[in-house]
């Protein structure tokens, strides 16, 4: 699928620190190392009160953390309106991703946006499934009208908003207008990886009255848990249950429940890191315009940049001065995905950016 795969783009970037480690060593000034803005990764980490809650869990590690994984599971269940029963909890939101398209697309097709996060089209193929790939609008969000054209009676319909790797948000309008046509045997699943990002309502109120609806969010990009593996999906109890099928008795690690935990219960963590990655994203997309360069208009922790030629080559380029970005879809040849980091990150952007497309 791609020319630079994600595993060569994680070996390249534990390449880089050894060779800066061996510069060292011989009396050379130290390598600060690569910037990392490829995967969608926070720049931050888990919070102060998660790292604190993370690093009391450790103790608990000696016994299986279920009571800690119920606490989760109610205190997200009451802060959103809802029953225990309506929410579970998996080792990172792309596992109850998989499982989804494992039990909802046995008697029919997978429908989505292309480009969008690729995961379900892998799980699809794995297991033989058809995929219909529909193209995003001229506003790249999701044409939800031609999604539900694809195919009559599809399995699963996957809408991911904001989207990956665009950043661009699809409206509540047309989601809702996409419950209500969807065929009743159909499950629709909205992926809300970097929906605290946003200024998006989130559609979990909507599962009360949609029972084909499965919502999907995660602790892996605002609040920066992406090593630790924590998502949630939330639905109607007997949508879930068909995932328990496939996830049993599963339970997360005592420490990243309970830095989870922590994470929920800091009324500021949201607003603050939403701020910071606002001003990042949109300075570093004002500064790209200001040069000539078109951007999406990402609502999230990534967007994309139309190179006007194709963009792998630039990826390598940049990639050998140190800065790590996004790959490529091939729908989208000529764009490429950046992920936002810290100021540091984002001014060792701008200086490769010159350097590889002068203009």
């Amino acid at each position: 699928m791609l020319a630079l795969s994600r595993r060569s783009l994680v070996g390249l970037g534990l390449a880089l620190p050894a060779l800066g480690a061996l510069r060292l060593a011989h009396g050379a000034p130290a390598d600060p190392g690569p910037v990392q803005i490829n995967f969608n990764e926070s720049p931050w980490g888990p919070s102060a009160a998660a790292r604190q809650a993370m690093a009391e869990g450790i103790a608990n590690c000696g016994r299986y953390p279920y009571k800690a994984q119920y606490r989760l599971i109610d205190h997200f269940a009451a802060q959103h309106g809802l029953q225990a029963d309506q929410v579970q909890v998996f080792c990172g939101s792309k596992l109850a991703l998989q499982h989804a398209v494992m039990a909802f697309t046995q008697r029919g097709s997978l429908v989505l946006a292309e480009p969008s996060y690729e995961a379900p089209v892998e799980a699809a193929q794995a297991r033989g499934t058809a995929v219909h790939a529909v193209p995003l609008d001229r506003q790249h969000a999701h044409d939800v009208d031609a999604m539900l054209a694809a195919d009559a009676k599809p399995g699963m319909i996957y809408l991911c908003n904001p989207n990956n790797p665009t950043g661009t948000l699809t409206s509540r309008h047309a989601i809702e207008r996409l419950l209500s046509r969807a065929p009743a045997d159909s499950v629709v699943v909205v992926d809300e990886a970097y929906i605290h990002f946003s200024d998006a309502p989130s559609c979990i109120e909507l599962v009360r009255e949609h029972p084909r609806l499965l919502v999907l969010q995660t602790f892996s990009k605002l609040y920066g848990m992406a090593g630790a593996r924590l998502g949630l999906a939330i639905g109607q109890a007997p949508l879930l249950r068909q995932l328990e099928v496939y996830d049993g008795e599963n339970v997360a690690a005592a420490p990243t429940l309970l830095g989870g935990l922590a994470s929920l219960a800091d009324p500021q963590l949201v607003p603050t890191r939403k701020a910071a990655n606002a001003r990042l994203r949109d300075a570093t997309i004002a500064w790209l315009g200001d040069r000539g360069w078109q951007c999406t208009a990402s609502q999230t922790n990534c967007f994309m940049i139309d190179l006007r030629t194709p963009a792998q080559p630039v990826v390598e380029r940049l990639a050998e001065r140190g800065v790590l970005v996004g790959r490529v879809w091939r729908s989208w040849p000529n764009w490429m995905r950046v992920s936002v980091g810290s100021e540091h990150d984002m001014q060792r952007l701008r200086e490769a950016f010159v350097q590889v497309m002068p203009g």
